[in-house]
């Protein structure tokens, strides 16, 4: 399987479907806004660009499955399974706010062997393939050499439906805005696992995710030679909702600081 040949065309595959949503943000109202669940929103552009993926995907690998946000009634296959976040980030896109992707994996039996994020706004396409390294658009990148948590720039996700570990989440967020350079909230979490992977971020963590929100950017992470590990320092991070990735300085540290509130 030529997987560079592979993770390529899913590149340019998600540079169209990007630029069918960018043009449909300039008419996207607000009466074509649905609701799946509190706080949780999808659009017609979500439906439509999945589909133009999915259909797309199919000519590529026609043997693999499916594990796609918008529709859950998608088969999986036992060995090659897609995993697809059609619009990663619904609710900046529906309010105007230019960081939004889109983010497409491959699993071979559950690990990931390709992974793309497209940054539409930016027109930023990260892509990386097993032992194959890491690039946007190109050009090779790598995680951050930071040493210190205390130099660090993180990112993290604020919860909007789980809230059952809301209290330690702010206790956290708190320690980190005095300990580190700051904490930014893009809205994305296939954006800031990308930045992770160029070392525009230093860490990132967040629970409450799925897999389609990490499946692309923990493969950028690792070919970046990055680290990816869950809130226990395991490795339950593509299903088990949550998911710390840093660079391999700061690993430890930020690990001790989030397992001090996340016991």
């Amino acid at each position: 399987m030529n997987l560079n040949l592979i993770t390529n065309q899913v590149c340019n595959l998600s540079r169209g479907v990007g630029m069918f949503i960018r043009e449909e943000a300039q008419k996207l109202s607000a009466d074509q806004v649905e609701i799946k669940g509190k706080h949780d929103l999808v659009t017609y552009v979500d439906k439509e660009a999945e589909q133009r993926i999915i259909e797309e995907l199919k000519k590529i690998l026609p043997q693999a499955g499916f594990i796609a946000e918008e529709s859950p009634d998608l088969k999986t296959a036992e060995e090659f399974n897609w995993i697809i976040d059609p619009l990663d980030g619904t609710t900046n896109f529906i309010h105007g706010l230019p960081i939004f992707s889109i983010s497409i994996a491959l699993a071979h039996k559950n690990k990931i062997i390709s992974g793309v994020i497209y940054e539409i706004n930016q027109d930023e396409c990260f892509y990386a393939w097993k032992d194959g390294g890491a690039f946007l658009n190109g050009k090779k990148i790598q995680v951050s050499k930071t040493k210190t948590l205390d130099d660090s720039l993180l990112a993290t996700g604020f919860p909007y439906y789980d809230y059952s570990r809301l209290e330690p989440y702010l206790q956290l967020f708190k320690y980190f805005m005095q300990n580190t350079r700051g904490v930014r909230r893009l809205g994305s979490a296939a954006v800031d696992l990308a930045y992770v992977a160029c070392g525009r971020f230093d860490g990132f963590y967040e629970y409450g995710l799925n897999p389609w929100d990490v499946a692309a950017g923990i493969i950028l992470v690792q070919e970046a030679k990055g680290k990816c590990m869950d809130f226990n320092g395991g490795k339950d991070y593509l299903y088990g909702k949550e998911i710390i990735t840093s660079n391999k300085n700061i690993q430890k540290e930020l690990l001790k600081s989030i397992r001090n509130y996340f016991a």
